[in-house]
């Protein structure tokens, strides 16, 4: 049956034609589809989706100065990256405070940072403050998937001589390392690391650099386990400090950040329901916890292991059972690692999981899934998106077993607002600390320092602070202005003080009033 439309007037004839025929709705659906797909791939950088296969290190690129110390993915994208930069600006208004107010003293002048961490909008926010604060830096990242291509341009547009983007290969990795470090006529004398690879390299490829080094700061598990390996053989030539075990860190970044992140990159990669599935989390550190509370939350089935007694009696009184990988991994519809160790999960254990079981890691380390053993003729590997792959003999998504928050989404800029705050605290503290008051050795920052940092991000949710009246600190034994609390108070976390947990931070007066 025909129907024929018939218009009233010309006008009403023209509106008509402005929608889309039917050939026009299929191209236009075609068009949705690719942008969907497109979104899924690029957690949610703009750049991912892009059609250059190209690699960064054939190009030959120039920023508007005419410097061409740099290698990221395409120059050209340091507009939408800087759009990008002013949008978590909003969301860390810590951190743009604490530029603001060390800004004039420039705490950080004649300090050449190198850096390796990973490069999203949040981490830009924290460079460009410590150049505000007068650095100069040279930036990689520490995670070959977590770059955002558009953030890195931008950097690179500004001034900064970053050398990373999204995908690269194990040999660009150790490249871009490489020439972070080794250029003629600038030498580092600070470490800002994420993993210790950064480290590693210059201890391996460049001993001599640490002459010249006043200090490491260092902000994952991963990286500070291999501090106080090399502390403990007596090869730390420097001081390092701990971020990772600080309170800010800790209790903030690993368990807060981790609770929202895990959902958000098992969500955009996926489209899993949480609902009913039986998941086992490996680990319960403050990454853990946060990571079972989320999917607790939306009804998974959650069970946990340890290695640690206090750690599983934690897990147990939340209301999780307790096992051991091997005995549940068969029912498991999803396993879960975050504890920064090596083969938690084994090729003997990806060899009984069930069809369809996803395996990701929000470890920093790639090291905790045994991805390597799946490489191997018989099985057959597709991409189903961006760091996504369904091994074909069960089905198993893997992630590549890299860090699945940062891999195949983003993090709230709020959290990682605190502990930028506490690394860029960190470098000051190192930088403008007098020679001999930090040995070789491995630090914790002091109490004073994390509530100064929570204090500057209080007023996100306008919270007021009750003071202590005269009568109440003395009865308390306390300073009206704080530390509150021991420096062996926990926050009824984990993790651990040492010896080199100090109660001075003397060159850090002019914004949180120490002295």
């Amino acid at each position: 049956m025909l129907m024929q439309i018939q218009f009233a007037n010309q006008e009403e004839k023209q509106e008509f034609s402005k929608f889309p025929t039917k050939t026009g709705r299929r191209s236009l659906s075609r068009s949705i589809s690719q942008s969907s797909t497109d979104s899924y791939s690029s957690a949610a950088s703009y750049t991912d989706s892009s059609d250059d296969e190209t690699s960064p290190r054939e190009k030959t690129q120039v920023n508007s100065k005419g410097s061409s110390d740099f290698c990221v993915k395409n120059i050209k994208q340091a507009e939408f990256g800087r759009r990008e930069i002013e949008i978590a600006e909003q969301d860390m208004s810590a951190l743009i405070s604490l530029r603001k107010r060390a800004q004039g003293e420039k705490p950080l002048a004649g300090a050449k940072v190198v850096g390796c961490t990973h490069i999203t909008a949040q981490t830009a926010v924290l460079i460009e403050t410590l150049v505000a604060l007068g650095a100069q830096c040279r930036w990689t990242a520490c995670n070959i998937y977590s770059t955002q291509n558009e953030v890195a341009a931008a950097l690179a547009e500004s001034g900064v001589s970053v050398f990373a983007w999204k995908g690269e290969s194990e040999d660009d990795f150790w490249w871009c390392i490489d020439r972070c470090v080794n250029v003629e006529g600038w030498q580092a004398n600070m470490i800002l690391d994420d993993g210790g690879d950064l480290t590693h390299w210059v201890y391996k490829k460049y001993p001599s650099v640490f002459k010249k080094v006043r200090g490491i700061v260092e902000e994952s598990v991963t990286g500070v386990h291999r501090l106080y390996q090399l502390s403990k053989a007596g090869k730390l030539c420097v001081p390092a400090m701990n971020v990772n075990d600080s309170v800010t860190k800790q209790k903030f970044d690993n368990l807060y950040c981790c609770r929202e992140s895990i959902l958000d990159g098992l969500k955009r990669t996926t489209d899993v329901m949480f609902g009913g599935k039986q998941v086992v989390v490996c680990g319960y550190g403050e990454v853990g916890k946060g990571c079972c509370s989320a999917l607790k939350a939306l009804g998974a089935i959650v069970c946990v292991t340890e290695i640690d007694p206090i750690c599983a009696l934690q897990a147990c009184m939340d209301g999780f059972r307790v096992v051991k990988l091997n005995e549940v991994v068969r029912q498991m519809d999803m396993v879960i690692t975050c504890t920064g160790n090596k083969n938690v999960v084994t090729r003997e254990h990806l060899d009984r999981m069930k069809n369809g079981c996803i395996v990701c890691n929000m470890g920093h380390s790639n090291t905790e899934i045994d991805v390597a053993s799946l490489r191997t003729p018989e099985l057959t590997w597709e991409r189903v998106r961006s760091q996504v792959d369904h091994v074909i003999y069960h089905l198993c998504a893997v992630f590549q077993g890299r860090l699945l928050n940062l891999s195949c989404s983003t993090v709230p800029s709020f959290v990682l607002s605190i502990t930028a705050t506490t690394q860029a605290l960190a470098l000051i503290e190192l930088y403008n600390a007098p020679e001999g008051r930090y040995k070789q050795d491995v630090y914790l920052l002091p109490k004073k320092m994390d509530e100064y940092v929570a204090s500057l991000h209080l007023p996100n949710f306008d919270a007021h602070l009750t003071e202590l009246s005269d009568e109440q600190a003395k009865y308390m034994g306390l300073n009206k202005n704080g530390p509150f609390k021991p420096n062996y108070y926990r926050y009824d976390r984990g993790s651990k003080t040492t010896q080199n947990d100090f109660d001075y931070v003397q060159y850090t007066h002019f914004y949180c009033n120490v002295v």
